[in-house]
């Protein structure tokens, strides 16, 4: 058995755990990261990635290249028929996806997590082991030990990492391993999705869509050049199923298609949040922390704003300019977060499920469709501005001014832009067509147009950059002339003073307290 030791040891290698494998590269920590798999994931599984997420890849450099793998835009909305080759009884746009929006430089997209995984995969250097298992995990003061085990050979071997991150989905190893228990509604159901080639533009084509959800099951378009999948409830005799016959009858009498079935997968669609989200060294991220049902695009990206949240926090402890409590105020951040997602996700697919329940008795009953499905389904659905773009953080790495309520207000359907301390800091165009949130990155970011007045005399021990405001936003901003935004690498807003530094170590002392680390 050989050791090895790495700074971040990341289990999973998923979206998840490939955009944390590149964050800490942009910070210059290298990570190992393992698959137990041998390979990416062929299946297509995540379809939306949100403006929030697009946002973080827009500031690793990846949006145009996911963007130009992606489906068009007119594809970001979903559409109700009783079968595919029926006519819409409902549709929806997906907000951020469809079209922009003011609140956002970036721009959501539709596309198959199989080809959003090979450009994560190829955005950083840092090693990938594919085949190697995770099997057991040890703590230790200021380290943890990891046994992997290798599929190919069975050979064992131990990694010994300042902190592991577990990107390793709903049924991680590492939560199973430390005991963490969930809560929540648990397994609603088991599912399949069947992958298929049919040509089936003349129902599409004319009105295309990223999901189309029947009464007999829902159907996806997978790449802009080809490709089908449907997806529901798992029949108790899925063995014996002849699934071409089951989508056949999804596409509708006189279809006229016969499905070329190309793969089989069943999985369980879970709904549930870990107790806990950090067992001191160890953190747990995405689908290994919160695991929500698909309907509405949320779980994925979810996870990628987990890793943008905690990586600058490791880079911080591992490069000596964090004290070692930062990472502490992962979990009280993005734990409230997680719960809220699960319970917006559980509302989408227990809609669904609704609508699809009685628009089938309708049918059984020959019953027309109705001229809309009932409110709040045709506006809300997809409307989620408020979760993607409006979360706010609660910790010791927020310093709140005297009128911020100590709770975090939960994310809405709808996103109102603020100022205050926690919130992701609104888009603004600069002078130079560059959005204020171009300006954060691997570093904090202080946004004042009086640099002059809050830049101090020593280098501070923090990465720092400040961006001159022009005049025109410090009203929108609520600052005056002399006052400033300080801005988290995370682009959430870590402190707001709306007029000049009340003394020449405010900003120093104020980087510090964020950090943890002792005032100079």
């Amino acid at each position: 058995m050989s050791d090895a030791e790495v700074a971040v040891l990341i289990v999973g290698g998923g979206p998840v755990g490939l955009t944390a494998r590149a964050l800490l590269e942009q910070w210059g920590v290298r990570a190992l990261l393992v698959e137990k798999h041998g390979e990416l994931s062929p299946f297509p599984r995540s379809r939306l990635v949100n403006v929030r997420s697009m946002e973080i890849f827009r500031g690793l450099g990846l949006a145009d290249r996911i963007t130009a793998r992606a489906f068009a835009p007119r594809y970001a909305r979903v559409r109700f028929r009783d079968t595919l080759n029926g006519a819409d009884f409902a549709s929806a746009a997906m907000v951020g996806v469809h079209a922009p929006v003011p609140e956002s430089p970036a721009l959501g997209v539709v596309t198959s997590q199989d080809r959003l995984e090979p450009v994560l995969l190829d955005a950083a250097d840092a090693p990938v082991r594919f085949g190697a298992e995770l099997v057991a995990l040890a703590e230790e003061d200021d380290a943890v030990v990891a046994r992997l085990a290798d599929h190919r050979t069975g050979a064992e071997r131990r990694i010994r990492a300042r902190y592991v991150l577990a990107a390793d989905g709903a049924h991680s190893t590492v939560r199973r391993l430390l005991g963490i228990g969930t809560t929540g509604p648990g397994a609603l159901g088991g599912v399949t999705t069947v992958v298929f080639d049919a040509d089936l533009d003349r129902w599409c084509a004319p009105q295309p869509a990223g999901v189309y959800f029947t009464a007999h099951g829902s159907f996806m378009p997978l790449y802009p050049e080809g490709g089908w999948a449907w997806f529901g409830p798992t029949p108790e005799d899925a063995e014996g199923a002849d699934w071409g016959d089951v989508v056949a009858h999804a596409l509708g009498p006189g279809a006229g298609v016969r499905p070329d079935v190309l793969r089989v997968q069943h999985w369980v669609m879970d709904a549930f949040v870990a107790e806990r989200l950090r067992h001191g060294r160890i953190l747990l991220a995405g689908d290994a922390a919160h695991a929500v049902p698909v309907i509405g695009g949320l779980g994925m990206n979810a996870g990628v704003a987990d890793v943008h949240n905690l990586c600058w926090k490791l880079a911080g402890v591992l490069q000596g300019w964090a004290g070692p409590g930062l990472p502490a105020t992962y979990e009280p951040e993005r734990h409230p977060v997680a719960r809220e997602t699960l319970r917006q996700a559980v509302a989408n697919a227990q809609l669904l499920r609704g609508v699809q329940r009685r628009r089938l008795e309708q049918l059984r009953a020959g019953e027309s469709a109705p001229e809309q499905v009932e409110l709040p389904w045709t506006d809300r659905y997809f409307a989620q501005l408020g979760l993607a773009l409006g979360v706010v953080y609660r910790s010791a790495a927020v310093l709140l001014g005297d009128d911020d309520p100590p709770e975090p207000p939960a994310p809405g359907t709808d996103y109102v832009p603020t100022v205050a301390p926690g919130h992701r800091l609104p888009h603004r165009r600069l002078a130079d067509d560059r959005s204020t949130l171009d300006a954060v990155g691997a570093w904090f970011t202080l946004l004042t147009p009086d640099p002059a007045a809050w830049v101090p005399g020593a280098a501070v021990p923090v990465p720092l950059r400040v961006e001159p405001l022009a005049r025109e936003h410090t009203e929108p901003y609520g600052l005056g002339p002399g006052g400033a935004l300080l801005v988290r690498p995370d682009g959430h807003i870590a402190a707001r003073w709306p007029g000049a530094p009340p003394a020449a170590t405010t900003l120093p002392d104020a980087l510090a307290a964020l950090t943890g680390r002792p005032a100079d």
